[in-house]
């Protein structure tokens, strides 16, 4: 959709599935430091913005990778610790940071919200969107598709049939 997007994951397996959706450039997180790897890709300017649904230690690194004048999405807390964030970092790139939180906006800003979402069956239609189902599981297996995400082999969505 007119970004030039870098994959950042833990595992080859990870970014070479985010390549095979769009990634023009990875990075592996587990092997290289992450800051210096995106500053290198941007020829140290730095990425415009950050989409992070993990949190965890990597968030620091990631905003220290933020352009002048760039955002930072924060999306979720997957790695299940709540990262805190040194604000003169905020203050030193002049970036903002943006909190995205689906459940509130669909009570605050339901017609927008509504609107989005009706969007994306659209995209998908016309393949700007390709979402990856990882796997189909029907109820009964409802464990074993939740030990999936916790143990991070989910490769996409999870999606538990009743």
């Amino acid at each position: 959709m007119g970004a030039r997007v870098i994959a950042c994951a833990s595992s080859a397996e990870k970014l070479e599935l985010a390549k095979s959706f769009g990634a023009v450039e990875t990075v592996n997180y587990a092997e290289e430091d992450l800051k210096l790897r995106l500053k290198a890709l941007t020829d140290g300017c730095g990425v415009d913005v950050v989409y992070n649904p993990v949190g965890g230690d990597y968030t620091e690194q990631a905003l220290k990778a933020t352009a002048w004048r760039g955002r930072y999405l924060i999306i979720g807390f997957a790695a299940g610790e709540i990262p805190k964030i040194p604000l003169n970092l905020v203050l030193l790139k002049g970036c903002d940071i943006r909190g995205i939180f689906c459940g509130e906006a669909i009570v605050r800003e339901s017609e927008e919200h509504w609107a989005d979402v009706t969007q994306l069956p659209d995209w998908v239609v016309e393949g700007k969107l390709k979402p990856h189902i990882h796997a189909v599981y029907p109820l009964e297996e409802t464990g074993r598709a939740l030990a999936e995400l916790a143990e991070r082999r989910a490769r996409g969505k999870v999606i538990i049939e009743p």
